[in-house]
């Protein structure tokens, strides 16, 4: 018999956090292995993260600051809970982050350093299965074998974060964003096969540094993990994206700073008991062309309840 929360610990484990870490960085740089794995319903899961990255990384990867070098932190809080939507699996999660770091770089052709620290934007989630993945509690979670999977999912970021006009960098950006994305789940035995689409829009931010009106084009999203099952709750995959677009617009003068970047990684999920799990991933930049060469390491832990 599959354990009720062998796939559970997955799905819920993997967006959280990818979720603590995009808090920091851009979203689009998210990588969430089995984020569209069904869980059972009436499922609550908390969980405590921590990422860091260093390299070309700042809060707001669409500033004009170029040759970076930053060291930025994460911590975040995260809670979620699953249960059925017109039949079927969904999860709502939000996640409360803190941000602090040193960036250094070049700013209108001067050299800079700034240390930040302060609340990130807020994030909520809504993950729903259209495919493959009906509502159900736990004992019947329990007796159904894995299936292909479709899933829909939409992230929202509220301006909750810290944030000056007058200074360029910031912990917070001052504007919605939303991502609608589609995700497919595959299994073939001990392996998982996920691929995911979604795009980012952007609200305007009215109170840009100088008292501008800054405006961000779409941003395209893609990411594609395999993973393979040691045994339940035990599991590592190989994880990619590319993102595309999101250039940016001052005042009316479109910016040089469209993105067009790749990033790869590893994330590894271990049960610590039958409610606790731990997780580590790590991310590197492929090819970048704007605010994207960058390493990120995450660690999260996770409980589990009904």
């Amino acid at each position: 018999m599959p354990c009720p929360l062998a796939h559970a610990a997955g799905s819920c484990f993997g967006v959280a956090v990818a979720l603590a870490i995009g808090s920091s960085v851009a979203g689009a740089q998210d990588l969430e292995p089995r984020a569209y794995t069904p869980s059972p319903t009436g499922m609550n899961f908390v969980l405590a993260a921590y990422g860091h990255s260093s390299g070309d990384v700042v809060f707001d990867p669409s500033v004009p600051i170029t040759d970076v070098s930053a060291g930025v932190n994460t911590v975040a809080l995260f809670y979620g809970r699953t249960f059925g939507l017109l039949g079927r699996s969904a999860t709502a999660a939000i996640q409360l982050p803190y941000a602090w770091g040193n960036i250094e770089g070049n700013v209108f052709e001067e050299r800079r350093s700034v240390y930040r620290s302060g609340l990130a934007d807020l994030r909520l989630r809504l993950t729903a299965n259209l495919l493959g993945g009906p509502a159900l509690a736990r004992a019947a979670f329990a007796q159904r074998r894995p299936r292909t999977t479709l899933g829909v999912s939409l992230v929202t970021i509220a301006p909750t974060g810290q944030y000056d006009p007058a200074k360029l960098v910031n912990v917070g950006t001052n504007r919605w964003a939303f991502k609608p994305e589609l995700g497919l789940s595959q299994p073939a035995g001990r392996w998982v096969l996920d691929l995911h689409g979604g795009v980012w829009l952007f609200g305007d931010n009215a109170s840009f540094f100088g008292g501008s009106r800054r405006e961000q084009a779409t941003l395209f999203t893609f990411q594609a993990h395999v993973s393979y099952t040691l045994r339940p709750r035990l599991w590592l995959a190989g994880d990619a994206t590319y993102y595309t677009g999101g250039r940016t617009t001052v005042d009316g003068v479109t910016k040089a700073d469209l993105q067009r970047n790749s990033r790869f990684g590893v994330t590894l999920a271990v049960p610590v008991n039958r409610r606790s799990s731990f997780k580590v991933s790590w991310a590197r930049g492929l090819t970048t062309r704007i605010g994207g060469d960058f390493d990120t390491l995450a660690a999260g832990y996770q409980w589990l309840w009904f």
